[in-house]
């Protein structure tokens, strides 16, 4: 069964295409908008609020539960909130 469970997972977490698919990041949207510091950190936190909630929903409708609701959300919010850009040293 467990294995039945991770098998659900991963598979979910390469096909997974939530309300965020057709977004720009939220990194995409900061670094639009040019912001730094403390607002850059505000809204960060709100957009990956909003993509927490709008992925938990997704997961809903698609009934999910357990391990492969948690790996679909958590892909879900890293697509929606996007790589930061590293700088390379």
């Amino acid at each position: 069964m467990l294995t039945r469970t991770l098998i659900l997972a991963a598979a979910l977490a390469f096909t997974a295409t939530g309300s965020w698919a057709d977004e720009t990041t939220c990194q995409a949207k900061a670094m639009e908008k040019k912001l730094a510091g403390a607002a850059k950190n505000s809204f960060m936190t709100k957009c990956k609020k909003d993509a927490t909630a709008a992925c938990t929903t997704a997961a809903g409708e698609k009934k999910l539960s357990g391990a492969a609701k948690t790996s679909f959300t958590n892909k879900c919010v890293r697509d929606a909130v996007g790589a930061e850009d590293k700088k390379p040293s």
